[in-house]
Parts: C-alpha cells; sequence; structure tokens
C-alpha cells in the first residue's frame, strides 16, 4: 500500500508543472479574448445602431444591402451580406443561417473551454502543491510550506480569473447571436415570401 500511494503522489507533483503551464497559457488567451471582445463589441455596438432600425422597419429586402456597412468584421454582417447576394436561392439561404449558427459556436468555443478547464485547473494546482506543503509542516520547514501554499493560492486565482473572462465574454456573446439569428432568420423569412 505505501509502494501504491508514493506512485500517487509522484503523478500528482509531476503534473504540476503542466498544470502551471496550461494555466500561464490560458491567462493569456483569456488576455486576449478580454481584448477581441472588446474589438468585438465597439463593431457590434456601430453596426447595429446603424442597422437595428432598418431590419425592425423593413419593408424591401433589396434595399437593406445599400445600407449594410462597406467593412466590418460582424459575423452577422458578413452572413446577411451573404444572404442578400443568395436571394434567388432559397436553399442556399437556409444553409447561411446554418452556417452562421455554426460560426456563432465556434466563437463561443474559446469561452466555454476558459469557463470549464480554468476552475479544474486552478483546483489542480491548488491541491497538487498541499501534499509537500503538508510534508513541509510536519518536518517543521516553515519555508518549503510558505513556498507550496503561495503556489496552491496563486493558480487558484489565475484559474478562476480565466474562467471569469470565458464567462462574462460567453454570456454577452450568446446574447449577441441569439438577437443576431433571429434577424437572420426574419430577413430570411421576408425573402421566401418575396418569392413565395
Amino acid at each position: 500500500m505505501h509502494y501504491i500511494s508514493d506512485i500517487l503522489f509522484w503523478i500528482s507533483t509531476g503534473l504540476l508543472v503542466p498544470v502551471i503551464v496550461l494555466l500561464i497559457y490560458f491567462f493569456c488567451r483569456a488576455i486576449m479574448l478580454a481584448g477581441s471582445f472588446f474589438g468585438q463589441f465597439i463593431d457590434r455596438k456601430r453596426v447595429m445602431k446603424q442597422l437595428q432600425p432598418e431590419i425592425d422597419a423593413l419593408a424591401d429586402v433589396d434595399a437593406l444591402s445599400a445600407k449594410l456597412p462597406a467593412r466590418s468584421r460582424s459575423l452577422f454582417v458578413q452572413y446577411l451580406k451573404q444572404m442578400l447576394e443568395s436571394s434567388n436561392n432559397i436553399p442556399k439561404i437556409d444553409k447561411i443561417v446554418s452556417d452562421y449558427e455554426s460560426a456563432a459556436d465556434k466563437d463561443l468555443s474559446i469561452s466555454k473551454l476558459l469557463t470549464k478547464m480554468g476552475p479544474m485547473l486552478g483546483l489542480m494546482g491548488t491541491l497538487i502543491p498541499m501534499g509537500p506543503a503538508l510534508v513541509g509542516l510536519s518536518t517543521g520547514d516553515i519555508a518549503s510550506m510558505a513556498y507550496n501554499m503561495q503556489v496552491a493560492f496563486s493558480t487558484t486565482v489565475v484559474g478562476l480569473f480565466s474562467s471569469a473572462i470565458g464567462f462574462a465574454t460567453q454570456q454577452a456573446k450568446q446574447r449577441w447571436y441569439i438577437s443576431e439569428l433571429n434577424d437572420l432568420e426574419y430577413i430570411a423569412n421576408l425573402i421566401k415570401n418575396k418569392h413565395a
């Protein structure tokens, strides 16, 4: 039994470095995600301020293409342009709406990953150094115990920080994409009614 517990201890101790490396990676991804989210927020606010009144009062679908911004990184604008260019092909319009859903889900993937993996890695980074910290406490090595506790708490904070950014961006983007999907489906139905 002693050998088995030693093996488990060595495995868990060996996982500390990969966990810390992954936490640093996720922290960097969270910072980049926050920056790109801010850019998306500004772009979306500008585009929707211009387009939402036009969509709400839409009578003629053909007139909408002239109102679209010439340059925008918005998924909504890109797929709306494709939809208006393919207004004579009803099956392609349905495919464009489905492609938009897939692209929106792909854009949410990093937020979902951070939301789930941040706390897991933070907890692993907390528990792994606790064993050596307790050993240091039992042998009277306070310096070793303090160092291991410092690692344990810092990994928790980094994991929760990454998760918080992932969760906040996921919630906001999901609301955006649901609203934009409703608008795309509305315009798709107007095009279908026009050809019916």
